[in-house]
């Protein structure tokens, strides 16, 4: 039996309650939960999530949600599920189109309105200290720590890393990620989430309210979710485990790091196999596209 309330990991469901005009309330409560106090928000307008760089030789970037706040900030607000090589590298390119935007022909100051990007990741970083950090609040500062550029912050939320129980929720960002993390395994809605904003949330969330041409969609997301899961976690589980092993037979740092890079030529190989595309599979692993197409079947 579906579950009542969807699964807000999907495209669809992610954008279902924060990406449409009548659930941008929603949004605006969400950011506030995870923002700064310094950044609070009142009000948003949705704009083209597809930025497309002068270049057209550049690659373009597709986000999930893309917004303006009452003050021109420059909003970029993603759902991030599958772990990548390069992650740190995306945030930073993706950061690079709002700002580009900005650019005005004819004589121009360079000044800059602020740039968000919040990520909600499906997964934890590399680094062992960022491993211990649910919430990151990234700017840019100087050696001596103090803030360069205070118009440009990067927000992250490590999701695995939320552990709390509903009894133990305090904060608005708790509330949030607790919702977020258990809305699909919820068959009714909990106490602590009886007030307006988040009954509206699960109001938007509820499966059975749909029609069948959006309930279908859904469906569609989901499995491609659930598939693109599963063979993410088999392919780096497999591919990697190979690669490390032929490592350590090495017996050294060389052999190690060349076991590791053919554990994620593997692991693109499983992935190939299971008939993910080579995009999706490059953003997963780091590998390029030229480097997957030439992995042998």
């Amino acid at each position: 039996m579906t579950p009542r309330f969807i699964n807000p990991y999907t495209d669809f469901g992610f954008k279902k309650l924060f990406g449409e005009e009548a659930n941008k309330d929603l949004l605006i409560d969400f950011l506030n939960a995870v923002l700064p106090p310094e950044n609070q928000v009142t009000d948003l307008t949705f704009r083209n999530p597809e930025q497309l760089p002068n270049n057209i030789v550049d690659r373009k970037a597709i986000f999930d949600i893309a917004c303006v706040g009452e003050h021109n900030e420059l909003f970029t607000v993603e759902m991030q599920k599958a772990k990548q090589r390069y992650f740190k590298d995306r945030a930073l390119f993706y950061t690079s189109f709002p700002i580009q935007s900005q650019a005005k022909k004819g004589d121009w100051n360079f000044e800059l309105n602020p740039v968000f990007l919040v990520a909600i990741l499906d997964f934890e970083y590399d680094e062992e200290k960022e491993r211990r950090l649910l919430h990151s609040v990234v700017t840019l500062k100087d050696q001596e720590n103090n803030v360069f550029f205070d118009k440009l912050k990067m927000i992250f939320l490590q999701m695995p890393l939320f552990q709390l129980s509903e009894s133990e929720l305090v904060t608005r960002q708790d509330k949030w990620l607790f919702f977020l993390k258990n809305l699909e395994s919820f068959d009714d809605i909990p106490s602590i989430f009886h007030e307006p904003i988040f009954e509206k949330a699960f109001d938007a969330a509820e499966y059975y309210k749909y029609s069948p041409k959006l309930q279908e969609a859904y469906q569609n997301d989901l499995k491609v979710y659930r598939d693109n899961r599963n063979a993410f976690d088999t392919a780096r589980f497999e591919g990697l485990t190979e690669g490390e092993a032929k490592g350590r037979a090495e017996g050294k740092a060389e052999g190690l790091a060349e076991g590791k890079a053919e554990g994620l030529a593997e692991a693109a190989r499983k992935l190939k196999q299971f008939g993910v595309n080579d995009e999706t599979i490059a953003k997963a692993t780091g590998l390029s596209i030229d480097e997957i197409k030439q992995l042998p079947e």
